[in-house]
């Protein structure tokens, strides 16, 4: 078989375990030792290589005329790709790389509009680069004589096992994580880690090796959890350095963040985050961070509903994110296209979910979703740009596998979500860390974007020339008018379409 790997990005845990099986010596260096195990791996397990390693990753191989491209399971990092209109097919983990390819047409998806403004993210497989698709979390993609063919090779499934009890469950996330966490790095390597005053960065923390945490604050302490975060480091007896995250500084960063983002992500804690590893790649190259277990043991809020809300989430729950219904979309929108509705990402998923109890179905929702389309997105595009290498060792099959067999009453109670993974905590961090009540990433820009001092940039691009194009813009001065006036809560709607004009601004004019 002749097979020779073409991109590649990623990490893989199980390197030596691989390096045994399949005859690599131990002693290559990272980047040789896992190019040799992908190569090596794809000639003797074929499309079943994703099933052997744990890790992050996507990556093709030519094989002979053939090319076969991969996806990790949970979509940690990017993949594209492009048929040309003579039948060749462009790909990569970067847009850009296919955007400079020879026969790519830049036109913009205006449908995808519709699904952005609701979700603030790209969801599904379409981008708002028309033509241009992600290969999803879990499949690969092989293409020969100029047709694709695309196969699920993994699915976040849920099979609930009541046979173990909820501090048994805790046992078994506490000794996994403990044995990812000795695959993570290398003995060579030195990594921090993200700490924000929530459970999961915190636990990654307190059994990691890592002996200096990162953090971001405000001024404004009523939205600063860095306090929490240095709390945290002291009582684990180890550093913590605190970036203190300026408005004027937030608002530069926007055309950063969108134009390395790639395509338009309005989650205003994106920026915080790609200020956050600028801040930490000064002194690090390596980070933890604490993505993955929200979303696998019913860490949101809402999530407690799941039971009340039943078989109706087909009908509504697209996941973490409702920005604008439809009525409000037709108002806003100049082209407005009947039927392009989110909802529509989702159906097929619905079907695979028949039978599944609610919980699971909102927590696979937001996994093959929400994860993908903004939270992993984010840790990789913001990092990758500043040479910042962050890992997330919750984000693992072994993880997940543990969370697929848990019954909903250990993940989310009337007065607690994450119950074992909370109890897992504990046995290395004090109640009132473990136990404390989530308080999300949140950001003061509802109050930022008000203030005249900081928000000439968001004025100027709401009531610009593109705006115009897409925007009926009197719609959108009557919701800038009315967030002024004290409806605060309406500044998500106004940033979603803000961030939209700065990334079409910057790919299309």
């Amino acid at each position: 078989m002749s097979v020779s790997l073409l991109e590649y990005r990623g990490h893989i845990r199980n390197w030596r375990s691989l390096n045994s099986e399949l005859g690599i010596t131990q002693t290559l260096s990272r980047d040789e030792r896992e190019r040799e195990i992908l190569t090596k791996g794809y000639q003797k397990w074929g499309c079943d290589l994703p099933n052997h390693i744990y890790g992050m990753f996507a990556f093709s191989v030519k094989d002979n005329n053939k090319l076969v491209c991969f996806r990790d399971q949970f979509g940690t990092k990017p993949f594209y790709y492009y048929i040309t209109d003579d039948g060749k097919l462009l790909h990569g983990t970067f847009i850009k790389d296919i955007i400079e390819g020879e026969g790519f047409k830049k036109e913009l998806n205006e449908e995808m509009l519709q699904i952005y403004l609701t979700l603030t993210y790209c969801g599904g497989e379409d981008t708002f680069f028309k033509g241009v698709k992600k290969l999803m979390p879990g499949c690969f993609l092989e293409f020969e004589n100029g047709q694709a063919k695309i196969t699920r090779y993994w699915q976040p499934e849920f099979k609930p096992d009541d046979s173990k009890s909820l501090n048994e469950y805790a046992d078994e996330i506490h000794s996994t994580l403990l044995e990812i966490m000795k695959e993570v790095k290398d003995e060579d390597e030195t990594a921090e880690s993200f700490l924000s005053g929530g459970v999961d960065s915190s636990y990654v923390f307190a059994v990691s090796d890592a002996e200096v945490s990162d953090s971001c604050g405000y001024e404004d302490e009523r939205f600063d959890e860095s306090k929490l975060a240095r709390k945290t480091a002291e009582l684990l007896g180890r550093k913590n350095i605190t970036a203190i995250i300026q408005p004027e500084e937030y608002f530069n960063a926007v055309p950063y963040v969108c134009e390395n983002m790639e395509l338009p992500l309005a989650d205003a804690s994106a920026i915080v985050f790609a200020l956050a590893c600028k801040a930490t790649a000064e002194h690090t190259k390596l980070c933890y961070s604490g993505e993955g277990s929200d979303e696998f043991f019913g860490g949101y809020n809402m999530y407690r509903n799941a039971e009340r809300y039943g078989d109706n989430l087909k009908d509504f729950y697209i996941g973490n994110t409702m920005i604008m219904k439809e009525d409000e979309k037709k108002e806003l929108l100049k082209h407005y296209v009947e039927g392009v509705l989110p909802i529509n990402i989702v159906g097929d998923l619905y079907k695979r979910m028949e039978g599944m109890d609610p919980l699971s179905k909102m927590s696979r929702v937001d996994i093959e979703v929400w994860l993908e389309g903004d939270i992993y997105l984010n840790v990789d595009k913001m990092s990758t740009v500043c040479g910042l290498e962050i890992r997330m060792p919750l984000t693992d099959r072994r993880i997940f596998d543990i969370a697929s067999r848990m019954p909903s009453k250990y993940k989310v109670n009337e007065e607690q979500n994450k119950v074992a993974f909370r109890t897992a905590a504990a046995k290395v961090l004090p109640d009132e860390i473990a136990f404390r009540k989530k308080l999300g990433f949140i950001v003061p820009i509802r109050i930022w974007m008000a203030d005249e001092r900081y928000n000439s940039s968001v004025k100027e691009k709401l009531f610009g020339t593109t705006a115009e194009k897409f925007f009926n813009t009197d719609k959108i001065k009557e919701i800038y008018d009315s967030y002024v006036g004290g409806q605060s809560d309406l500044w998500r709607k106004l940033w979603t379409i803000y961030v939209f004009i700065v990334w079409y601004d910057i790919y299309f004019e």
